[in-house]
């Protein structure tokens, strides 16, 4: 879902333009709801729930999906199938989207009416942007395939999956696993990291793959990377990226778009918006100074 949550009356919702087909089930702790947008050149807006919300993106995405939340947290990068978020109640989100088409789920839950077991698990849990959860993205689907068959959802069932969904969302990003106190990577982690990157340019790179190598919840690996480089993960790959793509324009007669695509960037547009904002020039105009 990535930008929109289960509708409440008291939730600041300004978005420039809705999705269509809404479904949503509710029990007595949460809701869950589900809708499709066709494909949208641009959609922007601000979101502010007292419910905590969780989303994942069921299918399609997004050429570019921009995040600002409360406390600092941001996302810059693609939407893709299986991506999941999470915002807590209270905290506002402000997104901008490019090229979006997809089917979206979220679970909406009531802070005052969680268990006592769900409620100090989820309340340590921070903004989430941008992460692949193929267990998040299971149990939502599961709660849409479950709805359209059976035209709702059974509340005891709810209950016992959220709570279970919770607990892992708790363990997964809230830093559990993380035992080194100093915010900056070890050399070994770095190295470790940095290897992987440079060894897997061409295909979809995803932050918590990096956190798992690094032994780090996602969370702390971020905060621990860009604090270690100065660049958030993203732009450390697409700087990486930049510069297979710079060695290839010098080197080849690789089209454009063949070279995007070797360099691991989403589409031509979004190679030339990357490579331009790194070096002041388009792709063309940097070959042309190679006079290839």
């Amino acid at each position: 879902m990535q930008g929109h949550p289960v509708e409440d009356t008291s939730t600041i919702e300004r978005l420039s333009s809705r999705p269509v087909g809404w479904r949503r089930a509710q029990w007595a702790s949460g809701a869950f709801e589900t809708a499709h947008r066709p494909m949208t050149s641009i959609v922007e807006g601000r979101i502010l729930s007292p419910n905590h919300l969780i989303m994942a993106t069921l299918s399609g995405g997004a050429d570019r999906h921009e995040i600002s939340a409360d406390g600092g947290h941001r996302y810059d990068g693609p939407d893709l199938p299986s991506t999941i978020s999470f915002l807590p109640a209270g905290c506002e989100r402000r997104l901008r989207l490019h090229n979006v088409e997809w089917r979206w789920a979220a679970i909406a839950l009531d802070p005052a009416k969680l268990s006592t077991t769900a409620r100090p698990s989820i309340e340590a849990l921070g903004p989430l942007s941008g992460s692949e959860d193929s267990f998040v993205w299971n149990m939502l689907a599961e709660f849409e395939r479950l709805d359209a068959l059976e035209g709702g959802l059974d509340a005891t069932y709810c209950d016992t999956m959220t709570l279970a969904l919770v607990l892992y969302l708790a363990r997964r990003y809230g830093g559990a696993r993380v035992k080194d106190p100093s915010i900056r990577l070890p050399a070994w982690r770095l190295r470790r990291v940095t290897e992987y990157i440079d060894a897997h340019l061409g295909a979809p790179i995803r932050v918590a793959e990096l956190a798992d190598l690094a032994q780090l919840s996602e969370g702390h690996f971020h905060r621990a990377f860009r604090e270690t480089t100065g660049r958030t993960p993203l732009e450390f790959v697409n700087a990486r990226r930049v510069a297979m793509a710079k060695q290839l324009l010098a080197r080849t007669e690789l089209s454009i778009a063949q070279m995007a695509l070797r360099a691991g960037f989403l589409s031509p547009a979004h190679f030339a918006r990357i490579f331009r904002s790194m070096t002041g020039q388009s792709p063309s105009q940097y070959r042309r100074s190679f006079h290839l």
